[in-house]
């Protein structure tokens, strides 16, 4: 199945509420683990960079997790991050976790570098994957951990149509249809390696983490 774009931003107030209801704990909670299996605590520090933070869910659960670091998340729509500054407030935890906004490749973050630089679920919204790759190579420290982790596209639209049903069966109709657009924008992975090759990250390594997400881990 070829790949189709989707829109870079997911700037719409019912799509930002949508996804900040919705329960992602199960998979945002696996991605803090990965992200501590992958680097033992003590291995790095310094500030921690979010590309793409959404809602801030996978930011503040990794705050949690880390509750040393600061961290800086960055989206491009404005009406996620109302979500995310709201919890952000009403945890009290302001002093260490910020959000702004950026459009990359046109904006930078906040620090010009970072001692670690996570990414959930960004890659296959953008129209030129080579933003992400640019971003993190700029930013991130000398031996900084990186870690993304992105959807995987299916062999074909019946295998889209089979994670739809087994992963979203009880998903408001929006959710679904986002679902479906986004493993339809997913890539794979020997197309994630070949970005990586290009924009000369060829230290991060890409894996299989599950039957639709691909991992890319390493340090800068």
């Amino acid at each position: 199945m070829e790949r189709i774009p989707e829109p870079d931003l997911m700037d719409d107030d019912d799509q930002a509420e949508a996804y900040h209801l919705a329960d992602f704990s199960e998979p945002h909670n696996h991605f803090v683990t990965l992200f501590g299996q992958y680097f033992e605590a003590g291995s790095w520090q310094g500030p921690v960079l979010d590309l793409g933070c959404g809602t801030a869910d996978v930011t503040l659960r990794f705050a949690d997790v880390f509750d040393a670091v600061e961290i800086d998340g960055i989206d491009g729509a404005e009406s996620m991050l109302r979500f995310g500054r709201a919890a952000i407030s009403s945890r009290a935890l302001g002093h260490r976790v910020r959000l702004s906004r950026a459009y990359l490749p046109l904006d930078d973050p906040p620090r010009s570098e970072y001692g670690a630089v996570i990414s959930n679920s960004l890659l296959h919204h953008l129209q030129d994957p080579m933003a992400l790759w640019a971003a993190i190579k700029r930013v991130a420290m000398p031996g900084a951990p990186v870690l993304v982790m992105d959807l995987l596209r299916p062999a074909d639209i019946g295998q889209v149509e089979q994670f739809v049903a087994k992963y979203a069966a009880d998903a408001p109709e929006l959710l679904r249809r986002d679902f479906r657009n986004s493993l339809r924008a997913a890539y794979r992975a020997t197309e994630v390696e070949a970005q990586l090759q290009e924009v000369g990250l060829s230290r991060l390594r890409v894996s299989v983490a599950s039957d639709r997400h691909l991992v890319v881990a390493g340090r800068a």
